[in-house]
């Protein structure tokens, strides 16, 4: 199983980048997919989420920002950042889980993630 993100990059603040996630060697119709972000040195977080029947979940801090989406037909799943701030530069990966996906320990499979970087 692989799960390869593109997309990332330098951008700056109020800007926009669109991620993508595609899913080699899984089904992703069958898997909550999400994103999450991490800071050097810190644990991962998750970011957002969006289950089999399409239902979306999102950290407090990136709602009404970022829009998670899933299409099953090219086993992708992307994050749209909008209006991004310097407090969003993180590396961001994606995932999928056989379950809700709401907690670090029920992950099931990672992608490597990709830096965001916003600054002016």
């Amino acid at each position: 199983v692989r799960l390869e993100e593109s997309g990332g990059g330098l951008v700056q603040p109020g800007g926009s980048l669109k991620l993508s996630c595609v899913g080699s060697g899984i089904a992703f119709a069958w898997y909550t997919l999400g994103w999450y972000r991490q800071y050097p040195g810190m644990q991962r977080e998750l970011v957002a989420r969006v289950d089999t029947g399409g239902n979306t979940n999102y950290a407090d801090d990136v709602k009404g920002r970022f829009s998670i989406s899933r299409d099953n037909s090219e086993n992708a799943v992307y994050l749209q950042m909008n209006n991004l701030k310097p407090e969003d530069t993180a590396a961001y990966g994606c995932y999928a889980a056989i379950g809700p996906g709401t907690d670090l320990n029920d992950i099931d499979y990672w992608g490597q993630g990709i830096q965001v970087t916003v600054s002016s």
